[in-house]
């Protein structure tokens, strides 16, 4: 067991953890809780070590995966209850941590149904935000999550446990706006931004066809890049004093829109 809080592996996880450069520098990810983990096993995620405090426990189905971990001769180490809540980001944790690989996320890896769905989120700053599009995107079944002009990192603990885990299931592609702008064009998706300046309000719009909805950082909104190569710029109607929605309220009005148009029609 795992019980000195000077352990080099212990330092290296809190490392790991809190920072984004040791995490690109040794191609690692952390993963912590019981829902997260047992995603990730679902999608056949790789996972590298897994550090797992039965003192910890309190929702009920930890032994039941720590076993499915070992028939899966994946490595598991137990800690005490001081070394977990060290090397923990949460403040009630539940005594399940992983770290695995990290992935390489490229435009040209996704695959692409024959009428496309994409959300991009360019350059979001909070990790809620960004965990909840990843939420957004599984839930509403989106061909991918492009993330654009990082002003986050994907790979942040706080955006996974955010994306409840649905960060393993749903494909992803990083990369600059340039590059996702160009490819976006190159397969014949329709680009649509949404602006309270707009005068096509998002029911109105023609979301049947292949397209990408585009969301932006709130405090600066969308970069002027994309509201130029915007086919598609609709407005949601506001009928109080607020006069936009945050960035993942908004991706859901869009993108639950864009459902209820393939189904029934515009």
């Amino acid at each position: 067991m795992m019980t000195s809080l000077t352990n080099p592996q212990v330092k290296n996880l809190v490392k790991l953890r809190k920072s984004q450069r040791h995490r690109r520098e040794q191609g690692l990810m952390v993963i912590e809780g019981l829902r997260e983990l047992q995603r990730a096993l679902q999608t056949n995620t790789p996972l590298q070590i897994v550090y797992y405090c039965p003192e910890c426990w309190y929702k009920g189905g930890e032994q039941a995966l720590l076993e499915e971990l070992k028939r899966a001769n994946i490595e598991t180490r137990e800690t005490g209850k001081p070394v977990f809540e060290k090397i923990s980001y949460r403040s009630t944790p539940d005594g399940l941590l992983a770290t695995a690989p990290l992935p390489v996320r490229r435009l040209e890896d996704l695959q692409l149904s024959e009428n496309p769905f994409i959300i991009v989120a360019e350059a979001l700053e909070k990790p809620g935000n960004l965990g909840s599009l990843l939420r957004l995107a599984d839930a509403a079944g989106a061909d991918a999550l492009i993330v654009c002009d990082q002003a986050t990192d994907i790979n942040n603990p706080n955006v996974i446990r955010a994306s409840t885990g649905t960060i393993f299931s749903v494909p992803i592609a990083e990369c600059s706006s340039e590059e996702a702008i160009k490819w976006l064009k190159s397969h014949r998706i329709k680009i649509l931004s949404s602006s309270p300046a707009a005068k096509i309000a998002y029911t109105a719009a023609n979301l049947t066809q292949a397209c990408a909805i585009i969301i932006g950082s709130e405090q600066a909104g969308l970069d002027k890049k994309w509201m130029k190569e915007a086919d598609i710029q609709v407005t949601i109607p506001m009928h109080g004093l607020a006069d936009s929605l945050n960035a993942s309220m908004a991706a859901t009005v869009l993108a639950f829109e864009t459902i209820r148009q393939r189904n029934r029609g515009p």
